[in-house]
């Protein structure tokens, strides 16, 4: 095992680990330290404690210093200069009539280098645009193309739950979310419904997907002949969340009734009513997601 620190170098940014070298450092302190990138200054979100060395990515480097007075006033005096370069940058690509869209610009801790995050639709020729910065600057200059989501990260906004989007809050990583994810949970597939900002789909749908994968395993499928304290029927819905399907049974007088059990009370049979076969059955609570060979869905 080995004594780490976790370090952001931005809000809601990765975490990386550092030795914190016999330091005394606590969680939400500020400190200085040396990264690929250069000399960088960071805060403690992970205070000190033990992870196993397969966790950490080799090499494992050291934290220089607790932050102070003088660091503290570099930093202020870098987010205030990568303010005016974001200006400044603006005007030079209007001048080249670049099609690209300046996002962010951030200057390392040792002003060594000065980094503009942007996005285009395609590839962009700032060749010219890079000599221009650099005889201004004088100092090394390196342009970032990012996607959509780191983006939205950078900017930040209001999501469709009326809260600060996830990933400038509290999200340091971007994980997978597909549109399988969207099914099992019985969401509507509009993409506007199931989209965040950046237009991908939400990362909220990871939150809950191990629950709804976990209980799935247990949960019939629709279509599926079902034995019921009423007698035989055909489940038509499920509700998986709170684990309750609802069945459609014949009565005695060939009459269709409609019952919500629970998974626990009745017995799940091995077999298919006709009917639900290759999402064929008129009667099916499809919500426009079943496949494109559904009479309701075609009607």
């Amino acid at each position: 095992m080995t004594t780490v620190v976790g370090i952001r170098f931005k809000e809601a940014g990765k975490i990386y680990y550092f030795d914190p070298d016999d330091l005394d450092i606590k969680k939400h302190d500020h400190v200085v330290v040396e990264t690929a990138r250069g000399i960088e200054y960071g805060y403690v979100a992970v205070g000190s404690k033990q992870v196993a060395k397969e966790e950490i990515v080799p090499p494992l480097k050291k934290v220089l210093r607790i932050a102070e007075r003088e660091d503290i006033e570099i930093h202020k005096d870098n987010k205030a200069k990568a303010i005016e370069a974001l200006h400044i940058c603006e005007k030079k690509i209007a001048e080249h009539g670049l099609e690209m869209r300046l996002i962010d610009v951030e200057y390392t801790f040792d002003n060594n280098k000065v980094i503009f995050y942007f996005t285009a639709d395609g590839r962009v020729d700032f060749r010219e645009l890079v000599k221009d910065l650099a005889a201004i600057f004088r100092t090394r200059i390196e342009l970032r193309q990012i996607g959509v989501r780191d983006e939205a990260k950078m900017v930040g906004g209001l999501g469709p739950c009326g809260k600060a989007i996830c990933c400038t809050t509290f999200l340091g990583e971007f994980e997978p979310v597909s549109i399988k994810m969207a099914k099992e949970q019985s969401l509507s597939l509009n993409p506007a419904k199931i989209s965040g900002l950046c237009g991908r789909l939400m990362c909220c749908l990871k939150y809950e997907q191990e629950a709804y994968e976990e209980i799935l395993k247990g949960m019939p499928e629709v279509g599926t002949i079902a034995i019921t304290p009423k007698g035989k029927g055909t489940i038509i819905r499920t509700h998986t969340i709170v684990e309750r399907v609802e069945v459609r049974i014949r009565m005695d007088d060939d009459t269709d009734e409609v019952y919500g059990y629970g998974i626990d009370e009745i017995t799940i049979t091995d077999e298919i009513d006709p009917r639900y076969m290759n999402g064929s059955a008129e009667t099916q609570q499809c919500n426009g997601q079943c496949p494109s060979n559904c009479k309701k869905n075609n009607k």
